[in-house]
């Protein structure tokens, strides 16, 4: 089986000020007081990160993404991204053109914060405002308020900075149509190059997911959710972002080129607390504490970088694919699957599939790009793309692939 080598890194800075009422990220909270600069946990932290970048195998290409996601990147001084930096190019070589996102909230930087983070090499920034509302942002545990975010769009433009992406949640507690439009608005008013748009999802162990039920107030209805997310294709698209991913929009050439890919089911290392790695056809996820990543990472250095995980089977392949690569606009390439499997197994992605067609929730594309519209059951043989409409294919993804999975599963 084909083995791909990976050129993207995500790296994991876990602190964060306060945890959100939603979040259930591995992350380890400062409070709202500690000096970052005088921080020895962020200090500590930065030495086994490094570690662990060192004593990881280079395949020797050098990195062409890298993603500081978090927890809140932005909370960590310029000299110890620095470090880093310096460390994945020392150790892995990163390319001159190499895309290097991170994510900050606001009221967590600087002017001069973001000018040193820049300088560096940061090209692109991702920030994580969530909600314009003061109101929704204190019931989410949020850090910020709105005069933060306004700040922090000031230093963006005071620094030239013109590579950013906003992050917004639909579906919050107390959230309706009307105070979701005005987040739309707000956000294309601000004029990033790309907007994330995140449906609120309810993880056990978080403060909502034990407060409240899907569904019941004060948490919106299906339908208005639904609507949230149909009103926010239409009204970003208008304003000229493309919808390139479920959950994801950017302007022509803004696309993020990292996330690109986890959707195409590409290779990528991950360092840090919690952090997948993808590599060698295995996936693997690191300890989700900080005591217990420290003792891993410990371990490793006197074992040699010795990683148990199992290696993918083809069907994982295949299914993670398809999960993966239907939540791009572009759909998926079916000319990888048929190398790896037998070419029938597209008879039974298509034969499963026909009924999601039918209704104009599925499209199906030829070697020329063309839209299939003559379904018989020979044309399985000429179809060389899949997709989900949009927007209402990708709102009922989840019951697509449920059937997907479960007809390949019985079956390759």
């Amino acid at each position: 089986m084909e083995i791909l080598m990976p050129v993207s890194a995500y790296l994991h800075i876990p602190f964060c000020r306060r945890r959100c009422y939603y979040c259930d990220f591995p992350i380890s909270v400062l409070g709202d007081k500690v000096d970052i600069n005088q921080s020895s946990s962020i200090a500590e932290y930065v030495e086994f990160l490094c570690e662990e970048i060192k004593i990881t195998p280079s395949c020797h290409l050098p990195l062409e993404t890298i993603f500081f996601g978090g927890g809140t990147p932005s909370l960590l001084p310029p000299p110890y991204l620095e470090k880093i930096l310096l460390t994945l190019d020392e150790h892995f070589g990163i390319n001159s053109d190499a895309e290097i996102s991170l994510e900050m909230d606001p009221g967590t930087f600087t002017l001069e914060q973001l000018s040193d983070y820049k300088k560096l090499g940061v090209n692109r920034f991702s920030l994580g405002v969530q909600s314009f509302d003061d109101e929704l942002l204190e019931k989410c545990g949020r850090f910020h308020r709105y005069k933060d975010i306004g700040q922090a769009i000031d230093f963006i433009h005071q620094n030239k900075i013109k590579n950013f992406s906003l992050d917004l949640m639909s579906g919050l507690p107390y959230q309706n149509l009307e105070t979701w439009k005005l987040s739309l608005q707000q956000a294309i008013r601000i004029n990033p190059t790309h907007i994330s748009c995140y449906d609120l999802v309810l993880e056990p162990v978080t403060a909502f997911g034990k407060q409240y039920k899907p569904g019941k107030f004060p948490l919106p209805n299906d339908q208005d959710t639904s609507q949230m997310y149909t009103i926010t294709q239409q009204k970003l698209t208008e304003a000229g972002y493309e919808h390139y991913e479920i959950s994801n929009y950017a302007k022509s050439g803004y696309q993020c080129r990292h996330n690109l890919v986890y959707w195409e089911n590409k290779p990528y290392y991950g360092f840090g607390m919690g952090a997948a790695s993808y590599t060698n056809n295995q996936r693997f996820t690191r300890p989700k504490t900080r005591k217990s990543y420290y003792e891993w990472i410990n371990q490793l250095k006197q074992s040699g970088y010795s990683i148990a995980s199992p290696n993918l089977s083809k069907v994982d392949i295949l299914l993670e694919s398809l999960m993966l690569g239907l939540r791009l606009q572009k759909g998926v390439d079916l000319s990888a699957i048929t190398r790896r499997f037998d070419k029938n197994i597209i008879e039974t992605i298509y034969k499963t599939l026909i009924p999601y067609c039918q209704g104009g929730l599925v499209y199906f594309k030829n070697i020329n790009d063309d839209l299939i519209t003559d379904l018989n059951d020979n044309t399985w043989q000429s179809i060389q793309k899949i997709m989900l409409s949009d927007p209402d294919g990708f709102l009922l993804s989840n019951t697509i692939l449920a059937s997907l999975f479960e007809q390949l599963d019985s079956t390759v």
